[in-house]
């Protein structure tokens, strides 16, 4: 009996080692490759986001191949992207020139609301340019920005070839997600059967596991992120707060970790406090009416959003998920929060198969 125990003991630290090395050795791969993986990684995400489309466009029009789907879904994913744009951006200009304005008046005005402190009103003239966010506003100065940012996009890889990397950059995301669209059940059957027999139903477990995670976070946290996003912005359109559908948005992007968009209170605040310093209004009025709209929005997505769409918890602590961000987002950068929930999930399914013993329940 001794002997079977140490033979099982020393069994298992060597699958933790060997699996840790193999972590490592993935960790250090992908970030010497980074550059050139990330417009994959971004592709393959873009196809995972919208193989529930092609499929249900393939059961919707009876398709036995897969290249008409993906080509209706990318038509509609596009097509909806480029009109959100076409109505948003407009809109934008308009809510950036006014946020200008306001925080041009902000600087040259004096602090005079009830129960606010002057030290918050010094606070933040100390600390914040106000006058270089208003230069920032603009719309030739947005445009600098984008070019700039555009330009440097692939400088990582060699500044010698990098405008040429600008311009096919996009070009090369599409034609990975296309690809990986096109054959994403083949890539997906062939993954499995790389997997040598004897540790195919271990591993399948965990795959299980991560893409029963991934399910529920990319797919069902990405709509419910951006349909609070789309709340938000239709709230704080209605009660006049500036950037209403900039800032409705950006909390949309924060709720991808649930319950983070709650840290955004204070960046409202001082868009309550600018709007209201700058035009005369009453701030605690206008900050009242924004505090409302994260009350209803929050309900709104308790017991509508997250029962219709999630139809379940998350597997995942939202401590958890936001750590995992940081984590791996330090050390890949901007692949490494791609991945974050993917590895994360996949270390605790290996912790819990095989140290603790537990096997996940199968999914409802």
């Amino acid at each position: 009996m001794e002997n079977e125990v140490k033979k099982y003991d020393f069994d298992r630290v060597v699958r933790i080692i060997f699996t840790a090395l193999c972590v490592l050795a993935a960790v250090l791969v992908i970030n010497y490759l980074s550059g050139v993986l990330l417009p994959f990684f971004i592709g393959c995400l873009i196809a995972y986001m919208l193989e529930p489309l092609v499929s249900w466009i393939r059961r919707a029009l009876k398709l036995k191949g897969r290249i008409v789907a993906v080509i209706l879904s990318l038509i509609v994913f596009f097509g909806a992207f480029t009109m959100a744009m076409w109505f948003i951006i407009p809109y934008l200009s308009q809510e950036f020139a006014h946020m200008t304005k306001l925080l041009s008046a902000y600087a040259k005005s004096t602090l005079d609301v009830p129960l606010v402190p002057d030290f918050i009103d010094d606070f933040i003239r100390k600390n914040i340019d106000i006058d270089k966010i208003s230069q920032m506003l603009s719309v030739d100065q947005l445009a600098a920005v984008l070019d700039g940012i555009a330009k440097g996009t692939w400088s990582i890889l060699d500044s010698t070839i990098s405008i040429l990397l600008t311009l096919v950059s996009s070009v090369i995301i599409l034609l990975y997600m296309f690809f990986v669209m096109l054959d994403y059940d083949k890539i997906e059957r062939g993954f499995k059967g790389m997997i040598p027999q004897r540790f195919r139903r271990p591993a399948l477990g965990i795959i299980s596991d991560v893409t029963l995670t991934m399910r529920r976070y990319f797919r069902g946290q990405a709509l419910v992120s951006l349909l609070v996003g789309i709340t938000f912005a239709i709230e704080f359109y209605i009660i006049g707060l500036p950037l209403a559908v900039v800032f409705g948005l950006f909390i949309g992007v924060l709720n991808m970790v649930p319950y983070l968009q709650l840290t955004s209170i204070p960046l409202a605040a001082f868009l309550c406090l600018v709007a209201s310093v700058a035009s005369g209004g009453s701030f605690w009025v206008l900050f009242g009416w924004t505090i409302l709209a994260y009350c209803i929005c929050q309900v709104i997505q308790d017991l509508i959003y997250v029962p219709l769409i999630m139809k379940q918890q998350m597997g995942l602590n939202p401590a958890i998920i936001f750590l995992s961000l940081s984590v791996w987002g330090y050390i890949l950068g901007f692949i490494g929060l791609i991945i974050a929930l993917p590895l994360t999930t996949l270390i605790i399914s290996y912790y819990k198969r095989y140290i603790l013993k537990q096997q996940q329940p199968p999914e409802k």
